[in-house]
């Protein structure tokens, strides 16, 4: 009985294939902690002649755990054919802003890093994170957004905070401490 050795190229091609399949017949997800980001507008950035141009896009979520709490993140979005058709892998570069735009109420005990919003950044690889944790000294929310490669590691990443203020008379006078409700 003669065995075939499978070259490591070979190999690699087999897995690439396989990991396509499965993701063309697996149901695609961009949100899994939050709701689909809204969509404020979106800014061309690079003209293409025949195919989408490329832009930059700001959304905004809601944190759906800690309500009066929304964050608005700009990302470029590649265009071309690859783009517009969602095989193209997105860059990392990502902003982010979020702010108290209500009184703060937790609904429950939170994680510390708790993702607080997910989205992919390409068809296999890469994804976009929003992770909430608690400054308990200051009283602050601080919310950090980065891109994860599989194979690369999360270069890009951005940082907003927001202290927990008394909200005009929404509040009774009583202001609630994020420590309180970090496990």
């Amino acid at each position: 009985m003669a065995f075939k050795t499978v070259g490591l190229r070979e190999l690699r091609l087999k897995s690439f294939t396989l990991l396509l399949l499965a993701g063309l017949f697996s149901p695609v997800s961009s949100a899994s902690a939050a709701d689909e980001p809204d969509l404020i507008f979106r800014r061309s950035t690079v003209f293409k002649l025949l195919s989408p141009n490329d832009k930059l896009a700001t959304y905004g979520v809601d944190d759906p755990e800690v309500e009066g709490v929304a964050c608005h993140f700009t990302v470029p979005e590649k265009g071309g054919y690859a783009g517009w058709l969602g095989l193209s892998e997105q860059v990392s570069d990502i902003s982010l802003a979020c702010r108290q735009i209500g009184p703060i109420r937790f609904k429950h005990k939170l994680e510390q890093a708790d993702d607080m919003f997910r989205q992919r950044r390409s068809l296999f690889f890469k994804k976009m994170q929003i992770v909430r944790g608690c400054d308990a000294k200051r009283n602050t929310l601080v919310y950090m957004v980065y891109s994860d490669k599989l194979i690369e590691g999360s270069p890009k990443n951005s940082t907003s905070t927001v202290p927990i203020m008394p909200w005009g008379n929404a509040d009774d006078g009583v202001i609630q401490k994020c420590g309180d409700y970090i496990q």
